[in-house]
Parts: C-alpha cells; structure tokens; sequence
C-alpha cells in the first residue's frame, strides 16, 4: 500500500494537495491558503491580481499554437469544512491534516480531508506548473468562505475576469456533470432564556446522541441519515410529556452545511422519577436506533450522571423550545416535479447552542425554485416567532438554471465518452455551488460543474477516490485542448 500522496499519478497534483493539507484554510480564516496561491504566482511568473475580498485570479497565457481557443476560466474555492470527531485532538489554525491511503481512497485520521475544494485548488496549481498541457489561456479563480457564506462570489467584482466559458472543479461524483444548482438561505434564530432555581433533591443527567453519518445538507440530505439534534428533541420532547423534566443546555451541531452528528443536552428531574424516566429514554432511543439501522447503523443514545444543576431553564420556555425543535422542518421537504430523483426544497437544523441568557439555533435551507425556499424559510420564521424568539435570515444566494444547449456541456459529454467509453449523467444538484453568484453578475457565461468522487464530505468520513482523481485531471485536459475557438 503506498503512504505518500506524491507516489499517486498526477504526480503534480497531488504533489500540491499534500502541502496544501499543511495549510490552515477554515472558513474566513483563510490567509494563509491565500499567501501561499500568491507566493505561487510569483514563483512561476504568472500574472495574478486579488480584490478586496480575498478572492485570487491567476492567468496563464495559450501554449504555443492554441491562441485561437478561447478563454477558459477554472474555479474552486479555498476554504474548507473544519470537523473532527470528539476523541481527535487536532487544531485546524496549525496542525497539518494526516491523510492516508486505503483500499483506493485517500482519508484524513479523524478530521475531515479538505479534499472539498482542496482537490480543486491543487488541479489549477498543477495546470498552471505544467508546461506540457495544450491549452489555450487560462483564468483560475479562487474564492473565499465559500462554506459558510459564498462571501467571495457574492463580491466578486463584475470584470475579475474575461473567459467566457467556466468550469467549476467543486463537485463530488466521477460520470456525472452538474449543469445547475439549488439556491439556499439560512435562517438565525435566537430565544431569550430565563432561568430558575433547579427542584430540590433532583438529579441531573447528561444526554448524549452520537455515532451518525453526518454529512453534506445538500448533497447527503435525501439519504435519510438521522440528524442529531432531531433526534435528540424528539427523546426529550417526549419525556417532558411524561416526567417533570427540566434542561440546563441543549447542544448539537456545528455548520449551516453539514448535518449533525452529535447532540447532548443536560437535563434534571427528581430522585423518585430516575429509573422510569431513563428506562423511558433508553426505550424510546431503542426505536429510534431500529428506525434509522439501514441508514445510521452505529446510533446510539448515552447517559451519564454529572453534578446537580443549580439553575434550569424555565419550564415554560424550556417546553415550548422543545416542542418547536420537534416540529422544525428538517429533511427533505419535497422531490422535484420536473427533474426525476432530484431534491426540490430540503431544511436542514444545523446548530443550537446555548448562553447564559439566550439559545442560538442555525437552520439552513435550499431550493431549486426561489419560491419556495422563501416560503420554507418563512415556515421556520412563523414557528419559533410564536415563541417570541428574533428571527432573521442570511441574504441567501440564487440557484443555477441549467442551460440545455450550453456548449462547454456539450464538449465536456462529448470529451468524457470519448475516453471512457461510456456517457456521463448529466444532472442538476440540489447542493449549492458559486455558479448561481456567477451568473448574475456574468449572465453570458456558459458553465459546467465535475469532479473526483469525494464521500463523506463535510464530516472526518470524508475521502476521495484516486482512480476518479486520473479520469478528472484527463478530462480536465482534452477540454482545454479541444476548446471552442474565440
């Protein structure tokens, strides 16, 4: 079994993506990434220019005897989800993520890869190096907090670059093309808490929910994996119908964009209701668990006893959270009538955290119809209003229509049959990419979204496929060689 990432054809490539492993890059704390592509630049002679937000464009001029092509531009993005498991001691701002060879598949220990986008970043570092690629010139744009925010598309400069024809390197699955995109918002809602003096004689457990997939909110979302912070509600939701049972803290979640894998609550109740309201739980979680086995095989709900609370939250806010955390739309919300098999609008409880004088709960949400995923986020709003809660949503982003006579699909179809022997699905995704933010401020640009087969991205099972890894970078350059002429 090979160890070194540099063993693995592209050499180039990869060569690039081992030391950007080495590079802290988390969503708006992307400096570092960003010296490192200008350093780049330098180093090879390049014509490079950044805008005010960070976003970086590095040009390479036409190999000799392909100035007529015409101009493509390369996009990926910098940053990169930043999740470890609980027992994994790592720092995202410092320590260099380990990654590993298995059966085919490069892996991190116990962090997520960043091969979401890395190995974008890594291909346009590689073409830009490679003297030997027939192409004509090349744009490569590289945009920031795409992650948490899209910040870098929503502020790029209406003339960063000139090509007409755009292909984005941020997409998960070998033989499939992506030709649009769900749009999203995300929705911040935050509950005012009160406290109160927690009962006497009582008993305070802490309630675990652990050992999900996670994953992607939009590219996982319809594989009906369980969300931690669901089903987490739905024990305690049930058990405050039952017990006099009181909350301290509820937490769960990390990113608008992945779905949880983990939640825990702490919660109080008197001596004389220990045994039946934790037999009560411990039954309840055994449903749950026979629920979601095909899907979340290594479910499990955990207690343990931890020093009494002083404080609890008032029951009557307590309850009504815990009522409107079980009736939050999350998951798939409805299929698209006009694309079979795609997701049409999907929620997703990303987050909530508690303080000493609020609740701060995240929920993100996506359509490929702009109607309906304002009338999704309003949902969420008209619900947890009724608790008296402020609500407010992000700017959102605009979703990519599919162009059916778009050439730079076309050309890529065309491409990939030829050296693989067999046609590649062409298909919107319901995850959100920059190419929507593109084309509002580009309305001429024709696009095209593929990638290696990355799974699990957005969580520590996140890996990538080396085979798949050979075919994109070939693809990547018949394209080039067999671009439109200007």
């Amino acid at each position: 079994m090979m160890q070194n990432l540099k063993d693995i054809k592209p050499e180039l490539l990869w060569h690039y993506f081992d030391e950007i492993l080495a590079i802290p890059r988390p969503s708006g704390k992307e400096e570092k990434i960003l010296a490192y592509l200008v350093g780049f630049a330098k180093e090879q002679g390049l014509e490079w220019k950044q805008d005010d937000t960070g976003n970086i464009l590095i040009t390479k001029e036409a190999a000799a005897g392909f100035e007529k092509k015409a101009t493509i531009v390369l996009q990926s993005h910098v940053d990169m989800v930043c999740e470890k498991n609980d027992d994994t001691e790592f720092d995202f701002l410092s320590d260099k993520i380990e990654a590993y060879i298995e059966d085919g598949w490069v892996r991190a220990r116990g962090t997520t890869l960043g091969a979401d986008n890395g190995i974008g970043i890594a291909t346009q570092m590689a073409l830009l190096e490679d003297k030997k690629a027939r192409h004509g010139k090349i744009e490569c744009l590289f945009t920031v907090d795409e992650e948490s925010g899209l910040t870098g598309a929503f502020n790029l400069p209406v003339d960063f670059f000139h090509g007409r024809y755009l292909i984005n390197l941020d997409s998960e699955d070998d033989g499939e093309l992506f030709i649009g995109c769900a749009g999203g918002i995300d929705t911040f809602i935050t509950v005012p808490l009160e406290y109160e003096n927690a009962p006497e004689d009582h008993k305070s457990y802490r309630i675990t929910i652990e050992g999900l997939q996670g994953g992607h909110s939009g590219d996982d979302i319809h594989k009906s994996r369980g969300n931690a912070n669901k089903i987490l509600a739905r024990l305690l939701f049930a058990a405050s119908g039952k017990f006099d049972l009181d909350m301290s803290e509820i937490s769960g979640g990390n990113l608008r964009n992945a779905i949880p894998r983990e939640a825990y609550a702490i919660i109080s109740f008197g001596r004389k209701d220990k045994d039946e309201l934790l037999k009560f739980l411990e039954d309840l979680s055994h449903i749950v668990i026979a629920e979601k086995k095909a899907a979340e095989p290594h479910l499990k709900m955990s207690y343990e006893e931890i020093t009494p609370t002083e404080k609890v939250i008032k029951r009557s806010i307590a309850g009504k959270i815990l009522k409107a955390l079980n009736a939050c739309p999350n998951g798939v919300i409805e299929m698209s009538y006009e694309i079979p098999d795609l997701v049409q609008s999907s929620s997703n409880l990303a987050s909530i955290r508690t303080y000493e004088d609020r609740m701060e709960i995240i929920t993100s949400q996506r359509s490929s119809v702009e109607s309906s995923k304002l009338y999704l986020s309003g949902r969420i709003r008209s619900l947890f209003e009724l608790l008296d809660a402020r609500v407010t949503h992000s700017h959102g982003y605009p979703g990519w229509k599919p162009n059916p006579d778009s050439a730079i699909v076309r050309l890529t179809a065309e491409k990939y049959e030829e050296l693989f022997g067999e046609k590649p699905i062409i298909r919107a995704i319901h995850a959100g990419l920059e190419c929507g933010l593109f084309l509002e401020k580009y309305p001429y640009l024709d696009m095209v979204s593929f990638g290696p087969t990355i799974k699990g991205a957005h969580s520590p099972a996140e890996r990538i496929w080396i085979d798949t890894v050979v075919k994109f970078w070939n693809l990547l350059l018949a394209i080039l060689e067999h671009a439109p002429e200007k």
